[in-house]
């Protein structure tokens, strides 16, 4: 194992808990009263898209042009931020773990494993659409589009492509420790989730104070709360609210039969292996349509 074999990668595609998770590991971990808020998670977990550790690697401002001058960038970025702690830490992604320009985007040499999210895509498709400032529609093409990408305006960027390619690039990555959490489990039965990542995955003995401390602090509403009264700084311009529903089922009321039926369409084995459960609901709804 290379000793920089570091990063524990927190995975998602964009809207899928992410930011909740960090925060429930950084009340955990933390000591009481120094966890930080929504906006200076940071200093807990880190994210791929900093630029200050894209500028150390490129000895320099890095402004890239497009997305090989991201990938040339990208392993030592990645490398110094393995180095700016001395053990395991979290980093943000919402990449694939995909090869590109013949180097690894996640590459194995920093990585100890990754704790998945994912949201069923009835859900994700309206919270998507919020995030991006754009329609239902332009949102679920986004989420079938196996180029899409999000980018900074000096050219770092989210490898997002198809929602299921990305569900399927983290759970099937070869040689790589990982667990998947459903939202909708984390929504309603938090503590039993922790516990899987922080006994199975993690390898802790779990303090149950702790814990029920660290849901506590982060329940959607208190996320809310901050967010009202000191913004927050990850939320993409143009957003009014990054914490908005964080509901399990808001698809009923936000899409069109159409919309459940693309989704439904798109994405169907995937729907089948992590949500078999919606499959008569959706196929009702858009039937109806």
């Amino acid at each position: 194992m290379s000793n920089l074999q570091r990063i524990i990668w927190i995975a998602s595609f964009p809207k899928s808990g992410n930011t909740w998770m960090r925060s429930l590991l950084a009340h955990y971990f933390m000591p009481p009263g120094q966890a930080p808020d929504i906006n200076n998670l940071r200093n807990f977990t880190t994210a791929d898209v900093r630029q200050d550790f894209y500028d150390a690697a490129n000895g320099g401002p890095f402004k890239g042009k497009d997305m090989a001058d991201w990938m040339k960038v990208r392993g030592p970025a990645l490398r110094l931020i393995a180095q700016s702690r001395p053990n395991h830490h979290f980093v943000k992604t919402h990449c694939q773990t995909v090869r590109l320009f013949d180097a690894d985007v996640i590459p194995p040499e920093v990585t100890a494993g990754g704790i998945y999210l994912i949201r069923n895509p009835f859900d994700l498709a309206p919270s998507f659409a919020r995030h991006q400032s754009a329609d239902i529609d332009t949102a679920i093409d986004r989420m079938c589009n196996p180029d899409s990408v999000m980018g900074t305006p000096t050219g770092i960027f989210d490898l997002l492509g198809r929602w299921d390619d990305h569900v399927y690039s983290w759970t099937h990555a070869q040689g790589l420790k990982h667990r998947v959490i459903r939202y909708e489990d984390l929504l309603s039965k938090p503590a039993r989730e922790m516990r899987g990542v922080l006994e199975v995955f993690l390898g802790q003995k779990v303090d149950a104070a702790k814990l029920a401390r660290a849901i506590k602090a982060t329940s959607f509403a208190n996320m809310q709360k901050q967010e009202r009264e000191k913004g927050f700084a990850e939320k993409p311009e143009g957003m009014t609210s990054f914490f908005a529903k964080g509901q399990a089922g808001v698809w009923k009321d936000d899409l069109t039969p159409a919309q459940v039926g693309r989704l439904r369409e798109a994405f169907l084995p995937t729907l089948e292996k992590y949500y078999p459960e919606m499959l008569k609901e959706t196929a009702a709804y858009a039937a109806n349509g």
